[in-house]
């Protein structure tokens, strides 16, 4: 594992700090979503790692990583496509026909496909193997039903990555396929759910009858097991480097809280901070870690959900303590408690980090068995 930039990626690291030192201040407020998309992409910074014949730039990890950083630390808007970025695209890179990398890369990229993922379903959470979503078999295709839940974005949704049980009478693992489907089709339907912070980046998509061309089947039918955990890798992986990221941006926001209550020198309040700071550092270190596996094997290992973990338990008490500090003041909510309000939406949102991207249950098990090698529970 390498801890410092090669000369290459300083170099690639000063012209991404000097192009978001210019841009960033152009999109922020007012600029929609899209325009900065294009602006990213315009400039070669979407894609960094896939392959140049679908408009990526064929470079290592690690360049991915850096623009993570960076990007934080300038207070970057996100590329539009989240899921279709992190997740979807790099799917379709191991996964896709030709014919389906050449179809979705290019506009997941540009912003042009915004792509949502249907795994979790109201009876099947993060045990994807209880499925019921069933599609089943015509002439031209399959038809899909059943009840989707927590998909981020999907009422931005283009185009969706489900996974649904094509094979009658199947259980467990076997017989689930994962399939490419198009939002607007008849029968799709989205339904926000409200979070505790008000937002509603969550929801349960239904689906009834809804009719999916055999060209639309991402993998071998029958292998969508396979197939959803290359995105879960991903997602758990490669994003982690972003979301450690923007963790240490929040580290240095409850650093500036610290000092405004006048608390730097309360031992205890420095305790605290520091144990935040190793485990905020323990994260960079697992993260290089998952860089170096993917760039020697081509994907994360299972090592990414060590990340995903400690981070969701890091992100949680970062909020809290926040919170703690303010004292009363962390009750305020207006124009004049800016620094409440935010650790306010913080301290809500964070709660939902234990349970998206798989509960902390599942992936402790994934970690006991995958990485520590230690007996199966059942």
């Amino acid at each position: 594992m390498r801890l410092r930039d090669t000369a290459e990626e300083s170099e690639f690291r000063a012209r991404l700090r000097a192009w978001l030192a210019t841009h960033v201040p152009r999109h922020h407020g007012g600029t929609a979503p899209g325009d900065w998309t294009k602006a990213l992409h315009a400039a070669g910074y979407t894609g960094l790692t896939w392959p140049a014949a679908y408009g990526g730039r064929g470079l290592p990890p690690t360049y991915q990583a850096i623009y993570a950083e960076e990007a934080a630390l300038a207070g970057a808007p996100d590329h539009v496509n989240v899921i279709g970025l992190g997740m979807v695209g790099p799917t379709i890179v191991s996964h896709g026909t030709p014919e389906q990398q050449r179809r979705f890369l290019e506009p997941i990229l540009s912003g042009d496909f915004v792509f949502c993922q249907g795994f979790s379903e109201p009876d099947a959470g993060s045990d994807l193997a209880s499925v019921r979503t069933r599609a089943v078999a015509t002439d031209d295709g399959w038809r899909v039903t059943g009840e989707k839940v927590w998909s981020s974005y999907a009422h931005q949704a283009d185009w969706c990555l489900l996974l649904a049980r094509t094979e009658p009478g199947s259980t467990a693992h076997a017989g689930l396929t994962c399939l490419l489907v198009d939002m607007r089709s008849p029968g799709v339907q989205v339904l926000p759910l409200r979070q505790s912070t008000g937002d509603s980046d969550f929801n349960q998509i239904v689906l009834t009858d809804v009719a999916v061309p055999h060209d639309c089947v991402l993998g071998p039918v029958g292998e969508g097991w396979r197939i959803a955990m290359t995105t879960l890798a991903h997602e758990r992986g490669t994003f982690g480097i972003t979301l450690t990221a923007r963790l240490a941006v929040e580290f240095d926001r409850l650093l500036g809280t610290v000092r405004d209550l006048g608390l730097a020198d309360d031992p205890a309040v420095r305790a605290d901070v520091a144990e935040l700071y190793v485990q905020l550092q323990g994260l960079r270190w697992t993260g290089q870690r998952t860089m170096a596996t993917l760039a020697r094997t081509g994907r994360p290992g299972p090592e990414s959900s060590i990340l995903k973990l400690h981070w969701s338990v890091t992100n949680q008490r970062l909020a809290a303590l926040a919170l703690r500090l303010l004292g009363p003041a962390a009750m305020l909510h207006g124009p004049d408690s800016h620094a409440a309000g935010h650790w306010q939406h913080l301290r809500l949102r964070s709660r939902a980090n234990s349970i998206e991207g798989g509960t902390s249950e599942i992936l402790r098990g994934i970690i006991a068995e995958r990485v520590l090698d230690l007996p199966r529970t059942r």
